[in-house]
């Protein structure tokens, strides 16, 4: 379990810096933005499940990004702090397209990320959004 956290986290620092910078989905991929020494020591288990939440966030992220639009309140998609937004996406992605993963797991991951790399409110925001996207979610 702990190289779920693990992959979650490169896949989050991976959509920030596609985000950010605009970095290639290949180099995403490939994993060519980290130093060689930590590349070099990732589990193939962490980097298939990084690679699946890279490239699935990717390639639905217009569908991703309305549902978050859908559930933000008194708050605009533009003023999302990229942190936050690399979060959301991710694990919008997994709840509406990874139905194998309990919800609840997505979300706590989610929390527990934002705590670490968000900014001091983040995860209960994050909290609240991915909540709304479950719910809907889960009425279709």
């Amino acid at each position: 379990m702990a190289s779920r956290r693990k992959a979650r986290i490169l896949a989050f620092q991976a959509l920030y810096a596609w985000d950010a910078s605009g970095v290639a989905v290949r180099e995403l991929l490939d994993f060519s933005w980290l130093d060689e020494e930590k590349r070099a020591s990732l589990e193939e288990e962490l980097k298939v499940f990084a690679r699946l939440l890279i490239a699935g966030t990717v390639e639905n992220v217009a569908e991703i990004d309305h549902a978050i639009q859908a559930h933000l309140q008194n708050w605009s998609f533009e003023r999302l702090k990229r942190v936050d937004l690399a979060i959301l996406r991710m694990s919008a992605y997994s709840l509406l397209f990874q139905r194998d993963i309990p919800p609840q797991i997505t979300i706590d991951e989610a929390i527990e990320i934002a705590k670490e790399y968000g900014s001091e409110d983040s995860y209960r925001f994050i909290n609240g959004v991915l909540d709304g996207i479950w719910k809907s979610a889960g009425s279709h």
